[in-house]
């Protein structure tokens, strides 16, 4: 599983060129992408409802482990907002789940390291993981920003520049501070 959303798009996708997918999942798929999609716009309820029934196709399977790599993809999406609870949806499953699930999860959690993809979102977790684990440098922090300003994320852009507001402060740069906060209220209040 090397990136957050294409760990999930793979783990539901069916193989190119072989039969096509089975309802339950182009269902899951679609939910799973709708979840982040909505979570990093900053709207929880709706992506929570989503991820209700990304479950709700997978368990259609009977598969633990299909739900416990769903349950990694929403905390990797939670990382990438820099929202570092512990992974309890996913934990409840590990049993069921496979070495590279148990791989990935200890990544999340900062025990160990992999390399991110090229993708936005794989950017943004291998970023977060770099600051939970403090390793992480200033240009990491302003290059997490601007992927997730490009992609048009909110919930994790808001995230990243509170970040950087607070280390402007914390280093007294004033100039700085007073910039990332009017960025900032742009981005909440549009003005």
């Amino acid at each position: 599983m090397r990136a957050s959303v294409i760990a999930a798009a793979a783990l539901l996708a069916a193989c190119a060129g072989g039969p096509p997918p089975a309802d339950w999942q182009l269902g899951a798929r679609g939910a799973l992408a709708q979840y982040q999609r909505y979570y990093f716009a900053g709207d929880a309820q709706v992506a929570e409802n989503e991820f209700v029934l990304a479950k709700a196709e997978i368990a259609r399977t009977g598969r633990l482990d299909l739900l416990a790599r769903a349950e990694l993809f929403r905390c990797a999406v939670r990382t990438a907002s820099l929202e570092f609870e512990e992974c309890s949806g996913f934990e409840a499953l590990r049993a069921d789940a496979g070495a590279e699930e148990i791989a990935y999860a200890e990544f999340l959690a900062g025990r160990s390291t992999r390399a991110a993809s090229e993708e936005p979102a794989s950017r943004l977790v291998a970023a977060a993981v770099r600051l939970k684990t403090g390793t992480i440098r200033p240009e990491e922090i302003s290059g997490a920003i601007d992927v997730a300003s490009s992609q048009g994320w909110r919930r994790p852009l808001l995230a990243w520049l509170s970040l950087q507001a607070k280390r402007a402060e914390e280093g007294g740069d004033q100039a700085a501070l007073v910039r990332i906060r009017r960025r900032i209220e742009f981005v909440t209040t549009g003005k």
